[in-house]
């Protein structure tokens, strides 16, 4: 079992940055896939990025070149640093993990069918 607690949210101004934290706790290998995702009131959960064991990352278009996915395994922590913010990506963002291979976190990684789910986080931007 894996336990995930995120942190970081908060609101900020369009064109601010910030920078969301999952800690990760329980049976953390390293062989894990690990996710961002993000949910806006009425619309479904949405994948925002993902990352591999081997350090691969996948982003949703809308966030590409603004968001950043990745990892201090030091520190069991998955980070999102989020410049360039937008109205449209406020949401509570959540963070997952799975015990999944390199490969197979590439191809479904962005979808949600992980099996640990963080509380979420609350991102607004005005």
């Amino acid at each position: 079992h894996v336990q995930l607690v995120e942190s970081g949210g908060g609101s900020v101004q369009a064109g601010g940055s910030l920078r969301l934290s999952c800690s990760a706790s329980g049976n953390t290998v390293s062989r894990r896939c690990m996710g961002w995702f993000r949910q806006a009131p009425g619309k479904e959960r949405e994948g925002v990025a993902a990352i591999g064991s081997d350090a691969r990352a996948r982003y949703a278009d809308s966030v590409k070149g603004r968001f950043t996915i990745y990892e201090d395994r030091d520190k069991n922590t998955l980070y999102l640093q989020m410049n360039s913010l937008k109205p449209e990506d406020t949401a509570m963002y959540y963070c997952a993990a799975d015990l999944w291979g390199p490969d197979w976190c590439h191809q479904y990684g962005m979808g949600t069918g992980y099996r640990y789910w963080g509380q979420g986080t609350q991102v607004t931007v005005s």
